[in-house]
């Protein structure tokens, strides 16, 4: 089974973040909500309060996937977070963000050289990316998305890299997104 990790902290995009674990889930993803807040109970930008599957500090990242939401900028303050996306990425393993969250990509230079998309006004925090103004953008190893309105086909991209076209398309089919 593929496997994912989503990170949560305070502020986060709720649909990006909720929506992305729905669709990975109805795809058979093992995907877990991971709190970087050293508690589970995370608020959403939007006052909903989660319960994350684990904790930062109990994450095995031994995944295919590590996915960053966005809704606020407090993901690009976990250190240990960004070292693990740099070890992750350097591996070839997918790394994906959406909305305000590929800063944390720009800021690590795993953007150098590639295309990607972020929410209107971050595009300069993308160093070293072609900023595209796509919905969702893939550029080898890193998957990046414009922001809310736009999670449903960066989850689906996500689940294609993960699990195949197929699979993507029953999903999207069942969802009457297609």
């Amino acid at each position: 089974m593929k496997k994912a990790l989503i990170f949560l902290v305070d502020g986060f995009e709720e649909i990006e973040a909720l929506a992305t674990v729905d669709v990975l889930r109805r795809g058979k993803v093992g995907i877990h909500t991971v709190s970087v807040t050293g508690k589970k109970e995370v608020t959403g930008s939007h006052h909903m309060q989660v319960t994350a599957d684990v904790l930062f500090e109990h994450a095995d990242f031994n995944v295919d996937l590590l996915i960053l939401p966005g809704g606020t900028t407090a993901l690009n303050d976990h250190e240990e977070l960004k070292k693990k996306i740099v070890e992750f990425a350097a591996t070839g393993k997918d790394v994906a963000a959406i909305c305000a969250a590929p800063m944390v990509l720009g800021g690590l230079g795993l953007l150098n050289g590639k295309r990607a998309t972020a929410y209107p006004g971050f595009e300069k925090y993308l160093t070293g990316a072609t900023c595209t103004g796509e919905a969702v953008v893939v550029d080898g190893n890193i998957i990046t998305g414009r922001g809310p309105g736009l999670t449903l086909p960066f989850a689906l991209t996500l689940l294609e890299r993960l699990q195949g076209s197929i699979a993507a398309d029953e999903v999207a089919k069942q969802m009457l997104v297609k």
